[in-house]
């Protein structure tokens, strides 16, 4: 908990009373809607269609369609799929109680390094809890220097870029502003790539057989960003070999596809919901699939992979579909986030004697 609010030394005793100094670490995810209900769902799909970073159409083009098409049959169909993974005891999405969890285990992790010198939290790009409430919320408490740290492996301009375009916005609100730091991706980070072996590991070790190869789905974007300099797609792919050598294993062990295509345009290939269907014709029968790009599993993961993508693989003649899960809190994801986190504070905070 924040410090009581104190006169500074040497102020006069009307001086407004401030908090302790301290450092703020803002962890960012994608984010979620309120509710799987028709308005919540509308809410959250036209803050997330609306960001240019993630559809950049032309407004005159893209709005009229999302807000008279698009967002009249959506809300229905993806608060489906909400419903079918929502946390009903907790009554949130699957995304939230992670994050929250994950915010938890680092906030420990540091407190235990740095002590109350640190304030650990989290926000959501779009839905809540939004960054313009955290920021103002660690300003208040006393935090004269921000940590901004978007939770996305790879870099892309619709997810880490977006995240903080966001946060720059936030700051741009408030009338002390902090000084801020951003978090760059972390995908070569050698604790996250560790983090990623142990999860196959652990399995491939519980499988009965081994699977013939394991396919590595990542989110997908228009190929044109590509073309237009967004690195993800080469990240994705070096993910993907480093996580291949750290295994020990040989070339074409791994596949990397792209998934959740939007609108008609191409997007990046191999498709993973085609790529699936294509092994399981081509007699792999048993296979894996992971999504490093998604540091805590979501509608992607839990619906869109062992959903459609596990359909289309039995539907075209697979038999062992195995989903290994995402990083989210496991211990060692946790130590390489806090690693990242230490790793980007140098100079800020010295650990607690």
């Amino acid at each position: 908990m924040p410090d009581t609010p104190q006169t500074p030394p040497h102020a006069p005793a009307s001086h407004p009373k401030v908090p302790r100094r301290r450092v703020g670490v803002l962890l960012a995810n994608l984010g979620t809607p309120d509710s799987p209900d028709y308005w919540s769902m509308r809410r959250y799909l036209n803050e997330f269609l609306s960001d240019k970073r993630v559809i950049d159409l032309p407004s005159w083009k893209w709005q009229p369609l999302l807000q008279l098409i698009i967002l009249t049959k959506r809300p229905f169909s993806s608060g489906a799929n909400y419903r079918l993974i929502w946390n009903t005891e907790k009554n949130e999405s699957p995304l939230m109680t992670i994050t929250r969890s994950q915010t938890e285990a680092i906030a420990a992790a540091l407190a235990d390094r740095y002590g109350d010198d640190v304030m650990v939290d989290f926000c959501m790009r779009y839905g809540n809890p939004s960054t313009f409430d955290k920021v103002r919320q660690m300003v208040a408490a006393g935090c004269d220097k921000v940590l901004f740290f978007p939770l996305y492996p790879q870099y892309a301009g619709a997810t880490t870029a977006t995240a903080n375009d966001q946060f720059f916005r936030a700051l741009m609100r408030e009338p002390a502003q902090p000084a801020a730091r951003t978090v760059p991706d972390y995908f070569e980070h050698p604790l996250y790539i560790e983090a990623l072996a142990q999860s196959v590991e652990t399995a491939y070790a519980a499988l009965p057989a081994r699977p013939d190869v394991l396919v590595a789905s990542y989110h997908g974007m228009p190929q044109r960003y590509l073309m237009q300099g967004d690195p993800y797609h080469c990240k994705c792919q070096k993910t993907s070999r480093l996580l291949r050598e750290r295994l020990g294993w040989a070339a074409g062990d791994i596949d990397t596809t792209f998934q959740s295509v939007f609108g008609r345009e191409e997007w990046l290939r191999p498709y993973t919901v085609e790529h699936v269907a294509e092994l399981a014709k081509a007699g792999k029968k048993n296979i894996a699939v992971i999504a490093p790009a998604f540091s805590a599993d979501c509608i992607e993961t839990l619906e869109e992979i062992q959903g459609e993508i596990q359909e289309a693989f039995r539907h075209a003649g697979g038999e062992h579909f195995t989903y290994i899960p995402c990083l989210n809190d496991q211990p060692a994801h946790i130590a390489a986030l806090v690693q990242v986190i230490e790793d980007n504070l140098a100079g800020w905070l010295d650990p607690a004697r």
